[in-house]
């Protein structure tokens, strides 16, 4: 986690900035670490994450009307140990994502061509389509796209929200999951499938961009779509991958 954390917070990839973004790992079914309030993700350290019990965080979902005082209090009792740092307030969401099948890594960041698309009226198309066959293998055949809420629980309810469709639609969990107006969140098995996934996340963006300024940009079929995805030949190079 600590490894990934740095790849995620270089400062020459712009994926995040002083205390942007987090990051977290599964444990075990009842506890995973996050990265804590305020560390930055370049050079995180043991002390700048916090080991969490999984099971408070996640019964702050039923409650949606939780106040920021009473979230800082869930938050601050699912600490380990005293000695641990408060978590980040988007530990909500790392929580549900770490308890999805074979999710033990999540990374979530702000990178700059990505965020360029989350911020105009072409997000939509970018969560859902596809411009070339390595977006497929390390990004998934398409993602979620989560409309803007506030920070905290209504944003962990909105992405709880937009996963579950997606699982129910397409019957596998995704690899990406973009935010609105605010970023990227990528998951998986492995630290690399997350690292993965950002990097091609933001290569596609800067295509998107770059294919909007000479006519706009041509997309696959979703025939097309569906055959890289499922190629055996790829699901090979994503295991050698470790994706």
């Amino acid at each position: 986690m600590l490894d990934l954390s740095r790849e995620l917070g270089r400062e020459d990839r712009r994926f995040a900035i002083l205390g942007e973004g987090n990051t977290s790992v599964r444990i075990s079914e009842q506890e995973f670490m996050v990265k804590a309030s305020g560390s930055s993700l370049s050079n995180l350290s043991r002390s700048g994450v916090a080991l969490c019990r999984t099971q408070p965080v996640l019964e702050l979902f039923q409650d949606p009307e939780a106040s920021d005082d009473e979230i800082e209090r869930v938050l601050l009792h699912a600490r380990r140990s005293d000695n641990e740092r408060k978590p980040s307030t988007e530990a909500l969401f790392h929580a549900f994502l770490l308890s999805l099948p074979d999710i033990h890594f999540v990374g979530h960041t702000h990178p700059e061509a990505v965020n360029a698309l989350l911020c105009s009226p072409h997000a939509a198309d970018f969560a859902s389509k596809r411009l070339f066959p390595d977006q497929i293998v390390c990004c998934g055949a398409t993602s979620p796209l989560v409309p803007y809420v506030h920070p905290g629980v209504p944003l962990a309810l909105a992405i709880k929200h937009e996963v579950e469709a997606h699982i129910e639609r397409f019957g596998d969990v995704p690899r990406l999951v973009m935010l609105c107006n605010h970023g990227l969140i990528a998951l998986g098995k492995t630290p690399n499938a997350v690292l993965a996934a950002t990097l091609m996340a933001e290569k596609a963006a800067r295509i998107f961009l770059g294919a909007a300024s000479i006519g706009g940009p041509q997309f696959m079929e979703d025939t097309q779509v569906a055959r890289i995805a499922g190629w055996n030949a790829e699901h090979y190079r994503q295991k050698v991958l470790g994706l």
